[in-house]
């Protein structure tokens, strides 16, 4: 049983982002005989990760005057930082524009309408195509004077993840942690943590992990960003070194196929009662792996993004499974 501590009142939605839990994954540290701890950023009040680089970027912005009071922001999401960008903005007064690709889950798309965003969806097209939704959020934002977040680019999200997620996971594991993986979309979680556990102790290996179809593997390992294969993760996998992974600490990367990932996902599921995305099953692949490399005795951090909740129609759903020829767990 949990005790209750009557002294932590969290000051609003803002004030109940981040110091979210540790959480030993039994059966990933049982396999490997190490400590593998995965960071239950689903439990932010957005439900993911992403809550901390909204909350970092508003913040940076009001500091700089580039957002001001009754304002507008516009940013272009796979779906979870527009969550957590329109519901700070909805407890800060501002307004909204979400653009999102229009192959996202429906049911990220179904709750940014429901929370209030103006979402505009758009044909899935590659960032190098100006109708990519990158590019299409920026020149909104222009056109009516709104403050664009540019989460790719824009650093207060990595330095956001240093000075919180970082620094969290170093004092919550009292210092003992020997790697770090995670997954990068805009790369400002896999590079503040990295920042900040390099900081403290630079023998800490940061390890990027990548879905098919991103070219950030090959960049890490050989410095070709030419992507390969395809995967069906959302919000990570990049071909393109954003503001945020440039100059990032990173030791090595691991590509993880959606089959291995999904494993993890079912696993979570069904034997410790955790509901986690796509890429949680990616950043928890990729710890197995580096802590078989490492050997047993040493422990792993990674990031449990979101819930599974969010990909029900997708990851959950036998007939979208069977036409990627990916397994389906039995239970479904």
């Amino acid at each position: 049983m949990h005790t209750v501590n009557e002294t932590t009142i969290a000051d609003g939605l803002v004030g109940a982002i981040g110091n979210t839990p540790l959480i030993r994954l039994k059966r990933a540290s049982a396999a490997t005989g190490c400590d593998i701890l995965g960071k239950a950023e689903f439990m932010n009040p957005g439900g993911s990760v992403k809550d901390r680089a909204a909350i970092a970027i508003i913040e940076d912005a009001e500091r700089t005057g580039a957002l001001r009071p009754g304002g507008t922001i516009v940013e272009g999401t796979a779906g979870n930082t527009g969550i957590g960008l329109t519901l700070v903005a909805n407890a800060r007064g501002y307004r909204s524009v979400v653009v999102m690709p229009e192959t996202q889950s429906r049911e990220k798309i179904d709750f940014l309408r429901m929370i209030g965003a103006d979402l505009r969806l758009v044909p899935a097209k590659p960032y190098r195509d100006p109708g990519n939704y990158v590019h299409v959020s920026r020149r909104i934002a222009e056109e009516i004077g709104g403050f664009w977040a540019n989460q790719f680019d824009n650093i207060a999200n990595r330095e956001g993840h240093r000075l919180t997620t970082g620094a969290e996971i170093w004092a919550q594991t009292g210092g003992r942690v020997d790697a770090f993986t995670c997954s990068c979309g805009t790369g400002g979680t896999l590079a503040g943590v990295g920042m900040a556990l390099k900081a403290c102790r630079k023998e800490v290996r940061i390890v990027l992990a990548d879905p098919e179809g991103s070219g950030l593997h090959g960049w890490v390992k050989s410095g070709d960003l030419t992507p390969s294969g395809s995967s069906i993760t959302e919000g990570i996998g990049q071909s393109r070194v954003t503001a945020n992974l440039d100059g990032a600490p990173i030791d090595d990367a691991l590509k993880i196929p959606d089959a291995e990932a999904l494993e993890q996902v079912f696993d979570l599921m069904i034997h410790e009662g955790l509901s986690v995305g796509g890429s949680t099953g990616v950043n928890v692949a990729a710890a197995i792996r580096i802590a078989r490399d490492l050997g047993s005795g040493h422990t792993v951090v990674t990031i449990l993004c979101d819930g599974g909740a969010r990909y029900q129609t997708k990851l959950f759903n036998p007939e979208f499974l069977r036409g990627k020829n990916l397994p389906v767990t039995p239970w479904l």
